[in-house]
């Protein structure tokens, strides 16, 4: 592994008196020791929910902002229930975060449908969307994806876990990969959905034929959207093309 990206909620950490400076300074001090211990480069993603308040949320984007020139903390995101939360409560914190040019990604597109995505890139304007994988149902969505260079980050296993498809062979993952949208492939929370990334290509590799040649481009794709400065990137992209095997 070159490089991952971590996310969290700091709001959900404050119960027993931390301040949400105090977590993610201690989150941060975490992801640092453990960068020089494995030679693993990583960022940190800060993530409010759709069932906080706009004040949470907003409060969540402004640590964004706080730590992001001097930590590891990378970029700003929305989870949890998109079907049962409107975006209303989140609005201010992302054109917060747009005014700032925080990178941005957002969960949509799983529990609802490609309603959800179209209001998700209007408002919130986001490089890449967690999940998203319901954008098939929308050709002309499909299409916009690709046009605008938008990354799916795609989490098989969890997909079926939350009865958006039946069975892994209903996943749309490999029609979306070979109309040319940008996906690249996740395990979600693996508290919940207890998965390694190598049993995720596994299944992908068994169930849809795939082989080195799509997990590279998947990487690729993913390593071309990941939240780092452009020279990191090209660097990163470099080695992974000469190790790659």
């Amino acid at each position: 592994m070159l490089y991952a990206e971590i996310r969290f909620a700091p709001i959900l950490h404050i119960k027993n008196g931390l301040a949400p400076e105090s977590v993610v300074e201690i989150v941060c001090q975490s992801v640092s020791e453990n960068m020089i211990r494995t030679g693993v480069h990583a960022g940190l993603i800060l993530c409010t929910l759709r069932h906080l308040s706009e004040k949470q949320s907003f409060t969540t984007a402004e640590l964004v902002k706080k730590f992001i020139d001097s930590t590891p903390v990378v970029g700003f995101d929305i989870a949890a229930d998109e079907a049962g939360f409107p975006i209303d409560n989140h609005i201010k914190a992302f054109q917060y975060a747009i005014k700032k040019d925080i990178p941005r990604t957002a969960h949509a597109g799983e529990a609802r449908g490609p309603s959800s995505m179209w209001e998700t890139l209007e408002y919130f304007k986001p490089i890449r969307i967690g999940h998203g994988v319901r954008s098939i149902e929308d050709e002309q969505l499909v299409d916009h994806l690709i046009s605008t260079n938008i990354h799916l980050e795609v989490c098989p296993t969890c997909n079926i876990q939350t009865d958006v498809f039946e069975t892994f062979s209903d996943h749309p993952i490999d029609k979306l990969f070979k109309h040319g949208v940008s996906i690249g492939i996740n395990t979600d929370a693996r508290t919940l959905t207890n998965i390694s990334l190598t049993e995720e290509y596994l299944k992908l590799q068994n169930t849809f034929g795939w082989g080195k040649k799509e997990f590279k481009q998947c990487n690729l794709n993913a390593l071309s959207h990941a939240f780092i400065d452009e020279t990191e990137k090209k660097d990163l992209i470099t080695n992974f093309n000469i190790n790659y095997k």
